[in-house]
């Protein structure tokens, strides 16, 4: 019985897999044919609509409820539904991310400090460039590479292969390696950082097997990576992050190096650099909170 059913199975998913990935092709395509604005608009009006009735909306309630006990019903469901027209409107922007110019006069997006890209391309080191799931976060990279600035940049590949290949064409414009996440993902990034490679990594989704680190007032398992890394080669760390400003407008913060302090206490060291960045990280979020995604399980449960 158990031979019979494995290729059965496999052939389920299979078919699920298509649907998943020729409906996600057919949305792209629907909104790569409209204007930029159309897009955006349009898909934040869906996900503030319908949103709320997918399953994974419970994390983002339960989250906010934690994180903010002194809000009223009335505000917690705001930045619920703020989060939701926010990643609405990201969907909406993928298509036409490549399109995106972001120093040229008229931009849609402002860049504050664009010189500290420019300092981490130019000082013949490996750098790490880092930010959150806040705003429409791709436009940092892109902001990197208009700076001829390319990351190598960790990622989860989807489950489905064929959202995967989707995933990976929507950033074909933005420069550098885009590594999945795992031992052959970790082992590229050492060998490219040796070489003067620089790392974009998004630090604020939870790792089981990272280290409690306090966000929001509670221990969140972090991956201690972005530390141990720029510990190890004695790099410079920026942050930087995306505020949508309306619509699809935007400004991309770009912040100066931190400072790292090293005592010689690897493991001290690395929790003290992961604490501070994400008390940044918790002040980006507590100033545009319907901004960042609240569905990540990012705390225990």
């Amino acid at each position: 019985m158990l031979e019979w059913r494995t290729p059965v199975s496999r052939a389920l998913g299979t078919v699920v897999h298509w649907i998943e990935g020729v409906a996600l092709l057919a949305a792209f395509a629907m909104f790569r044919l409209m204007p930029l604005d159309w897009a955006s608009a349009l898909g934040g009006h869906l996900c503030r609509t319908y949103g709320r009735f997918l399953p994974v909306s419970r994390y983002a309630k339960r989250n906010l409820r934690a994180a903010y006990p002194e809000k009223s019903d009335a505000e917690i469901r705001k930045i619920f539904v703020d989060m939701w027209e926010n990643l609405g409107r990201m969907f909406g922007e993928y298509p036409h991310l490549g399109g995106i110019r972001l120093y040229e006069p008229g931009s849609r997006v402002e860049v504050i400090n664009p010189e500290y890209l420019d300092h981490l391309r130019d000082d013949g080191k490996p750098g790490i460039f880092f930010s959150a799931h806040i705003g429409n976060w791709e436009i940092a990279s892109m902001g990197a590479t208009q700076r001829d600035l390319p990351l190598i940049r960790i990622y989860r590949a989807p489950n489905n292969p064929l959202v995967d290949r989707l995933a990976r064409w929507t950033r074909r414009k933005i420069t550098g390696e885009l590594l999945p996440k795992g031992e052959e993902g970790a082992r590229r990034t050492i060998a490219m950082m040796r070489k003067g490679g620089h790392l974009g990594i998004l630090v604020d989704q939870k790792l089981n097997n990272g280290i409690p680190v306090p966000f929001f007032g509670r221990p969140a398992m972090t991956a201690p990576s972005l530390a141990q890394l720029a510990l190890k080669f004695d790099c410079p760390v920026i942050p930087a992050r995306v505020v949508r400003l309306n619509g699809a407008h935007f400004r991309l913060f770009i912040y100066p190096p931190l400072e790292i302090v090293k005592t010689g206490d690897r493991a001290h060291d690395t929790l003290a650099l992961m604490i501070r960045v994400n008390a940044i990280i918790e002040g980006w979020v507590r100033e545009y909170p319907g901004q960042w995604l609240w569905l990540h399980r990012r705390w225990p449960d």
